[in-house]
């Protein structure tokens, strides 16, 4: 990323038929593990005290609207009403009572942003990496074993559709549409708002010297992540509330990366519980529930870990500063604030949103042949369970 102006990174229309068909594909497997588990096996004895006003009724939304979904669907609709609800950032429900506020308006507004994400996504990495990059971070990104929150009634498609538009306009020298994406970004989830490292890296990147005028856009970042504590304020609100809830989902600092260790910690209690057995001693009393199913989450949780640390070292290797940067701050945030229960708890989310990361896993892919149809079987695979898990409503993430 020197001074010099980038390549056009591919053509659009071929970016948006490749998006298409990973679209398409990946969201027809979500449909049908989704809608077979709940058709198979039911749903969990404990759903009704997850969505007590049947906000997510019906077998087809079952891949679509569980869990979190609640949440949005509810502020869509009534807006926000207590503290717990200020930690969801106010852009995606607002879009969602646009559209109407339905589960279906939910499905098909994250379908039409992850279409743009993965669009986008295509064209950044063919920029940066190459066509046959491009091609395979799209179809990973598409079919990995979270990829079923990209069409749920979620905030992570329309995240990752500004994140990545965000840098791909910077990386095209379009500071105005940079600096707004990002404070929709900004606007999406408070974490929004660090995609302006990855801005400012891409804007003194090879030494440049950006001109006053494009660095002035970047100032519409932060304002994004401000306009939802103000916008409380003048509605009557504690301004604080979206902060001050993360407390309320049991969020707490622990120190740069002392979520690492906390996740270690559960997750070494969690090995001895699984072979303990369900009757004796709990080795991880800060949770509550089945001693078993926590133990097998925390463990899993930990895992991965493992393979996050190989892609962001891949990350530093293989793309240029603003893109390691921007995956390192974004992982920091949440692991320097466990949750008590569960001390990794949505990482996997997180993860999912870390664009640069499936980037990088597409030109390993690009380089590496025979580990392709393999790759994209075990991730399709996963894919189908854990949204069988989640359709069911048993946590996964």
């Amino acid at each position: 990323m020197g001074a010099d102006r980038p390549r056009a990174g591919g053509a659009p229309a071929a970016a948006l038929r490749e998006a298409w068909t990973a679209l398409w594909t990946s969201r027809l497997l979500v449909w049908v593990a989704g809608v077979g588990a709940v058709w198979a096996w039911g749903l969990s004895a404990r759903a009704p005290g997850f969505d007590p006003a049947g906000l997510t009724d019906g077998p087809l939304a079952a891949p679509a609207a569980r869990w979190d979904a609640v949440w949005y669907l509810s502020i869509a609709r009534d807006g926000y009403g207590d503290e717990a609800s200020t930690a969801f950032f106010p852009l995606y429900p607002l879009l969602l009572r646009a559209l109407g506020g339905s589960v279906l308006a939910g499905t098909l507004l994250s379908c039409a942003c992850l279409l743009v994400a993965l669009a986008a996504l295509r064209q950044l990495t063919a920029l940066e990496l190459g066509e046959e990059a491009a091609r395979w971070a799209v179809l990973m990104l598409a079919f990995s074993p979270m990829a079923f929150f990209l069409s749920a009634v979620y905030s992570e498609s329309l995240f990752l559709a500004l994140t990545v538009g965000a840098v791909l306009a910077a990386r095209r020298d379009r500071w105005a549409w940079a600096g707004a994406l990002g404070m929709l970004a900004a606007a999406t989830r408070s974490t929004g708002v660090l995609v302006l490292v990855a801005l400012v890296a891409i804007a003194f990147a090879g030494g440049r010297r950006p001109r006053a005028r494009d660095l002035a856009w970047l100032a519409l970042v932060p304002a994004g992540l401000a306009a939802f504590p103000a916008g409380l304020a003048l509605a009557g609100m504690d301004w604080r509330a979206p902060f001050d809830a993360q407390g309320v989902w049991y969020r707490e600092w622990a120190g740069p990366l002392g979520g690492v260790w906390d996740g270690a910690v559960a997750a070494w209690a969690g090995a001895r519980q699984l072979v303990a057995g369900a009757g004796g001693r709990i080795y991880f009393p800060q949770a509550a529930g089945d001693p078993l199913a926590i133990a097998r989450i925390n463990v899993v949780l930990f895992l991965w870990l493992v393979p996050v640390a190989v892609a962001l070292a891949g990350v530093l290797r293989r793309l240029p500063l603003a893109y390691g940067a921007y995956v390192a701050a974004s992982l920091a945030v949440p692991l320097s604030y466990p949750a008590v229960p569960q001390p990794l708890m949505s990482l996997p989310r997180f993860v999912l949103v870390c664009f640069p990361l499936w980037m990088w896993l597409g030109w390993l892919l690009a380089r590496h042949r025979r580990a392709r149809a393999p790759a994209l079987a075990a991730s399709a695979i996963l894919l189908a369970v854990s949204t069988a898990q989640f359709a069911t409503w048993h946590f996964v993430a």
